[in-house]
């Protein structure tokens, strides 16, 4: 693919963030409103950090794989805007294409762990520059001036009114939660969940986390998977790809279905449930049997602390992610030509892989009330 085509597509996807971070930041549609320089500044501003780190991520794969004279191309750039129609972040994210076989399971792990951590570095950098410059809480007000007839205790008030219909908050992670307690000297001027897509270093900084928490999974063909199997090898990383492929699928599921729901509604959506984990467990094991085995542990369990425990909720949205990862991605890691562990020095680097994916990783990252 020519290299002019590379930058068309990095084109396209900043003006697709750009008109996104307009709706997410200031509700404001290219299409159909106007657009003051202030809010053309705030949407760009959104965009330029959140394809900054996509940006750096990618190239971390693709000078590590140049290092290693791995035939590999240019980053792919995904634009995706729904004209205003339907939200959108502005993109799908980024990846570059390594046409070489990668021979050694050294060379898996540094081209993995270069992305994550590279773009980490920046998100950072990100972080800490919005958290150090919050504007004042009265900028709420620039979004929703309706706000201002309570003043700065909205949130007592203005989430009740939309009771009756759908609101979405960002959930958070360690990586805010210690950002927070270290830069913000007053937590009660801290933005509202429901209100953090309007500060742009802050949604761009999320945004960035909850891929970077997405790439380094432990699965498969992920940069999580490269690192963890350069740590463990191929024996101990099939061992072990079950029980975490379980304990993802079991967050995902958690709260569906309890003793407590009507027979009528456990009649209906069991069965399909059921399906769905046969059908994503499919490649872990040889034998029908050892699959439904499998099923059935992941569902029994969640059905009973469901039962017992009705106030635990996971976060349905991995299930999405879950069958990807089955039916598209894949849960298992190709061997590499010549297969042999990596050094004590990359085993540290793979530690900081780990810490930085717990920093990053949001349990439930976004949320509809």
């Amino acid at each position: 693919m020519p290299k002019w085509k590379h930058f068309l597509l990095f084109l396209l996807t900043l003006t697709a963030t750009t008109f996104a971070g307009l709706e997410w930041i200031y509700g404001k549609s290219v299409l159909f409103d106007s657009i003051t320089i202030e809010q053309w500044s705030g949407a760009m501003t959104y965009s330029f950090c959140f394809l900054g780190i996509l940006t750096v991520h990618e190239f971390g794969h693709y000078f590590t794989a140049k290092y290693y004279k791995l035939k590999v191309t240019l980053p792919y750039f995904i634009p995706v805007w729904f004209f205003t129609f339907l939200p959108s972040i502005g993109t799908f994210g980024a990846f570059i294409n390594i046409k070489s076989r990668l021979k050694t399971t050294k060379e898996f792990f540094d081209v993995g762990v270069a992305g994550p951590l590279s773009g980490f570095v920046v998100a950072l950098g990100v972080l800490i520059y919005g958290f150090t410059h919050l504007p004042a809480p009265e900028y709420i007000f620039d979004i929703h001036p309706e706000y201002q007839k309570w003043g700065l205790d909205y949130a007592q008030h203005a989430y009740k009114d939309l009771a009756e219909g759908t609101d979405m908050m960002l959930g958070s992670n360690l990586l805010f939660e210690i950002l927070k307690h270290i830069f913000v000297d007053d937590l009660t001027l801290f933005p509202n969940p429901h209100e953090l897509m309007h500060y742009p270093f802050l949604f761009a900084g999320f945004l960035a986390c909850f891929f970077t928490a997405l790439n380094l999974l432990p699965f498969g063909q992920l940069d999580g998977g490269h690192a963890l199997y350069g740590m463990i090898g191929h024996k101990w990383f099939h061992k072990i790809i079950p029980f975490t492929y379980s304990i993802f699928l079991f967050w995902g599921g958690l709260g569906l279905f309890s003793a407590e729901d009507p027979n009528d509604y456990l009649l209906s959506y069991v069965p399909l449930y059921l399906l769905y984990l046969y059908y994503v467990s499919m490649k872990l094991f040889k034998d029908k049997v050892t699959i439904g085995m499998y099923v059935m542990l992941v569902f029994t369990s969640q059905f009973v602390l469901t039962t017992f425990y009705p106030n635990i909720q996971g976060y349905t949205g991995w299930l999405l992610w879950g069958f990807m990862l089955s039916r598209f991605l894949g849960l298992n890691h190709p061997r590499p030509i010549i297969e042999k562990g990596v050094d004590t020095k990359r085993k540290i680097i793979g530690i900081i892989t780990l810490i930085v994916f717990i920093l990053c990783f949001s349990p439930a990252p976004f949320i509809l009330e």
